[in-house]
């Protein structure tokens, strides 16, 4: 069994083994929040490796963090949208948001948040340093929209206020996710349902008379 590591080289089972502990490694530290776990050199001292062992698996820093974005996105599977197209709009808003906050608190989703709140903010800064990162983030975007388009595509509502919906969304869903964690006096069975309804309604709006 082969694969292909940085550079289009071959590897053989042992290298795939080295390559998946890597990743793995990776996701564990990035999970635990800490801003040093974005570091290629102590994910590699973390599996007793070296940063030439991972240079050779990855490349570089970019192809370290794109591979791991790639493997998350992967164990995610389809996006967290209702697969049956004949609920109400309101169960399809209902079951995307509380997919969305469930998800949040994942090991994956919390690596991930680590890993972007290390990147660089500035969009052109991001493709400059890390260019594969950066694309695979923008896939995630796009995929992302796509998906709510499909999900509501067979519902009266405009496709315009789907793609804002979506813009939103995860931003919104974030934040109510870091009010659990921080502690809240907030109900957020209530945050979550008052966010429903107001999607709802602002699609409903969008509905020809």
């Amino acid at each position: 069994m082969t694969d292909t590591a940085a550079g289009g080289r071959k590897v053989n089972r042992r290298g795939l083994a080295t390559r998946e502990s890597m990743l793995e490694a990776a996701v564990r530290a990035l999970a635990t929040g800490d801003p040093g776990a974005v570091s290629a050199n102590r994910i590699a001292k973390e599996i007793g490796a070296t940063w030439g062992a991972v240079k050779y698996q990855f490349h570089d820093a970019d192809g370290l963090w794109s591979a791991v974005l790639r493997r998350t996105a992967e164990r995610r599977g389809a996006l967290p949208i209702v697969a049956d197209t004949g609920a109400p709009l309101r169960d399809r808003v209902a079951a995307t948001v509380e997919t969305l906050f469930r998800g949040l608190t994942a090991t994956d989703s919390r690596a991930i948040e680590t890993l972007r709140t290390a990147l660089p903010r500035d969009r052109a800064e991001l493709e400059r340093l890390y260019p594969h990162t950066a694309a695979e983030l923008s896939s995630w975007g796009e995929s992302w929209g796509e998906a709510c388009q499909k999900a509501f595509a067979d519902l009266d509502v405009d496709p315009a206020r789907v793609r804002e919906v979506a813009a939103f969304l995860p931003g919104a869903m974030r934040g109510i996710a870091s009010e659990r964690q921080l502690g809240t006096y907030t109900d957020l069975d209530v945050a979550r349902r008052g966010l429903t309804n107001a999607i709802v309604a602002y699609l409903e709006h969008s509905r020809p008379d």
